[in-house]
């Protein structure tokens, strides 16, 4: 599955906004390796960079189009650089002391039990920080789930989209981390977020959550799916004198391995 850079930063304000609330649990003083786990198109990996100017900041992503985006903020960045990689092979290593994982758990089947097997590894004191959606029940899902499990589109779209274990709830993440020898904490947020322009939600799932379906279908079938798609959110979201309200739901966990 290709990825947009360009559609995915549109958003950028308040996609980039749960990634500060994540990373200002963090309060690591001076970590030797930090890693940011599915780092996308890199501004965000960036600002731990600036944080920590002494340590080795890497950023790891599968997808080559993120990649690319990323390379201008190593230019400017002598303690940052990226890779490629895939998440559910990685481990930390002796000197990681932060991984930062930010809307990127959802992708991978089984994370929970990686996260398990990844705090396991990381040396005492080392922090670990992850963000993950918590919206998979909004409307924006539950009617493209809908859509795609209709008589018209069940054939091409079977299996395409994941729900019921494709993330945890706070509890989850937190029982996890506490199992694994860590001060702990985890909570959830839920983002009123106010969307301008026609049928903006559809504009934010495109960069998203969409992206797995108009990869499954032709270019003809992706247009005749999302148009149906918009109608149904228009009337889910629909525009209020200030523009359309998304509620946008988000769960974190931070972890600190005791010493």
């Amino acid at each position: 599955m290709k990825w947009d850079p360009a559609t995915y930063v549109q958003f950028g304000d308040y996609r980039d906004r749960p990634y500060f609330d994540l990373t200002a649990r963090v309060h690591a003083d001076a970590p030797r390796h930090v890693v940011d786990l599915g780092c996308g198109p890199g501004n965000l990996t960036a600002t731990l960079a600036e944080r920590w100017p002494a340590a080795e900041v890497t950023g790891l992503d599968s997808s080559a189009e993120m990649l690319a985006q990323s390379a201008a903020h190593a230019e400017r960045l002598p303690n940052l650089s990226f890779g490629p990689a895939d998440i559910a092979g990685w481990m930390p290593s002796e000197d990681t002391d932060v991984v930062v994982t930010n809307a990127a758990l959802q992708w991978v089947p089984g994370h929970r039990d990686m996260l398990a097997r990844w705090l396991a590894a990381l040396t005492p004191g080392a922090w670990f920080a992850l963000q993950v959606p918590g919206n998979f029940n909004a409307p924006s899902h539950a009617l493209m789930r809908g859509l795609a499990d209709s008589a018209e589109w069940r054939g091409r779209l079977a299996g395409v989209l994941r729900h019921d274990d494709v993330v945890g709830g706070p509890e989850d993440y937190l029982n996890i981390m506490l199992d694994a020898g860590c001060d702990a904490d985890a909570w959830e947020t839920t983002y009123s977020q106010l969307l301008a322009g026609p049928n903006p939600v559809l504009e934010w799932v495109r960069g998203t959550g969409l992206r797995p379906v108009l990869a499954a279908l032709s270019a003809e079938d992706a247009r005749e799916f999302e148009a149906e798609y918009s109608e149904r959110l228009a009337g889910a979201y629909p525009a209020g004198p200030y523009g359309t309200v998304f509620p946008f739901r988000r769960i974190f966990a931070v972890a600190r391995k005791r010493e």
